[in-house]
């Protein structure tokens, strides 16, 4: 079933008849859309192309279409490129991180570190480390989280 409701069948690509010089008119014979093809909304024409929305911008869209769809295969369209923008847009000067590396330390044999990263995700060996937490002393003796 497409979006409406109606079957799969019932979508028809449209092509005007071919109009030659003096001769009859052709009229391509339409085919039915395939259910994979029939709500792709890609305007790539080629994989070399870069236009569409990438993988991440994908599942931020599906989650905002349906809040209940449950995904299994968040990580996958993480690579070394996304991980190398990720790290190139990172604040130069803030503060370590939980671990105590600094982004300049972090950026000393970058590609390795960013390979063994990527396959840490991919293989499902990564773990994030816990967030630190800090208290910070407010003026009546108490503190708060910060």
């Amino acid at each position: 079933m497409n979006g409406n409701g109606e079957p799969y069948s019932s979508i028809l690509p449209a092509k005007q008849p071919n109009e030659g010089q003096g001769g009859p008119k052709e009229v391509a014979g339409g085919r039915l859309l395939t259910r994979e093809n029939a709500e792709q909304l890609n305007p790539c024409r080629t994989q070399s192309r870069e236009s569409g929305p990438n993988g991440l911008e994908r599942v931020r869209d599906a989650a905002k279409k349906d809040g209940k769809l449950q995904f299994t295969a968040l990580l996958h369209p993480v690579n070394i490129d996304l991980l190398r923008d990720s790290y190139n847009s990172l604040k130069k000067m803030a503060a370590p991180g939980v671990d105590g590396i600094t982004w300049q330390e972090y950026g000393q044999h970058l590609e390795e570190k960013l390979k063994d990263l990527h396959g840490r995700i991919h293989r499902g060996a990564y773990q994030a480390q816990p967030s630190r937490r800090v208290w910070i002393p407010k003026a009546d003796g108490r503190k708060r989280p910060g």
